[in-house]
């Protein structure tokens, strides 16, 4: 399991289009779920900060390892999410990955954080 957190710089002048892929995200769930498995995410989360004037997005992830990257998807929500990279991150300014110092869940959270396709299904009747 691999936990992220990292820090983006936003482009100057793009809030107004994270805002709308904020919402875009929070209302299409479903689908943001369909894209999860294949990158073997367990927990993925957004967070926002201005500072300084300045905007930065932060991803905070879990992650089973061998998953897909979204750069390799063919889901429509990938393609949107690349498009909205492109357009609203800063690539002069590279990504901050902060330091994991403890990760503290319970045992069972944990050893439920496996790829679907390991986990029994139960028989349906």
């Amino acid at each position: 399991m691999r936990i992220e957190l990292t820090r983006f710089r936003v482009n100057a002048g793009a809030q107004a289009r994270v805002d709308e892929w904020m919402t875009f995200l929070n209302n299409h769930l479903a689908a943001v779920r369909e894209t999860l498995e294949p990158e073997q995410m367990y927990v993925e989360t957004i967070f926002s900060e201005t500072s300084s004037g300045v905007d930065y997005l932060y991803w905070y992830s879990v992650q089973g390892t061998g998953g897909s990257l979204v750069e390799q998807s063919d889901h429509w929500l990938d393609a949107q999410h690349l498009e909205f990279w492109r357009d609203c991150i800063d690539d002069n300014y590279p990504p901050e990955d902060l330091t994991e110092r403890v990760t503290m869940m319970p045992e069972r959270v944990a050893d439920a954080m496996v790829p679907l396709d390991s986990v029994p299904h139960s028989p349906k009747s």
